[in-house]
């Protein structure tokens, strides 16, 4: 039997889900979270052999979920579902080792067939999602991220420097550099383009 936990904030496919794959003769559902906190805390608890996560979710994302257990050696396999075809999604996903990258709107059979997959150590992903990666790829550095993390929380070149360890001068040079990159006229826009491919 496929020990199932699924975390989504949406309450009614949230349900939906849960009793749809409770039909399935080799799968039980043992646990449900509607927030990214509850699911993290209750997947730790319950080791459920498969997770299906919400990326959008209150509190903790799919993706941050995803992340923090792949750095506690979580053995439960992950499965993102998703609305949002984001190349920056999909790379830190797969960073992540998840199983699976699939839209909501799939057909049952695709899911369950998915989750089949993951516990044999198969991976299953969304041809309409790895297509943008393939046809663009995060262009930014990580130090270059993590600027226009720091730059999206409206901190100004002077607090970006302190807390980086950087010189202002190093700092102005990175923005300059990124918004080449982003073919942004400020660094607020390229804030606004990185956040909008799943970037940062």
């Amino acid at each position: 039997m496929i020990r199932i936990f699924i975390a989504e904030d949406q309450k009614m496919l949230l349900s939906a889900l849960g009793s749809l794959l409770d039909l399935e003769e080799d799968m039980k559902v043992i646990g449900q979270a509607s927030n990214g906190e509850e699911a993290l805390t209750a997947i730790l608890k319950l080791e459920p052999d498969v997770c299906l996560i919400d990326i959008e979710m209150p509190i903790k994302s799919g993706l941050e979920v995803a992340e923090e257990l792949a750095s506690r050696g979580s053995k439960s396999k992950i499965i993102i579902l998703t609305t949002f075809a984001r190349p920056g999604y999909f790379e830190r996903a797969v960073k992540s080792n998840v199983h699976g990258y699939l839209l909501k709107d799939g057909e049952i059979e695709e899911l369950a067939a998915a989750i089949r997959k993951s516990t044999e150590g198969k991976r299953t992903f969304s041809p309409e999602l790895t297509f943008d990666v393939i046809r663009e790829t995060n262009p930014l550095t990580e130090r270059e991220q993590d600027i226009l993390r720091l730059a999206a929380l409206g901190k100004s070149t002077k607090e970006i420097s302190e807390e980086l360890f950087l010189s202002s001068g190093t700092v102005r040079n990175y923005i300059s550099e990124m918004m080449q990159k982003l073919d942004a006229k400020n660094r607020m826009e390229a804030v606004r383009i990185a956040e909008g491919k799943g970037w940062v």
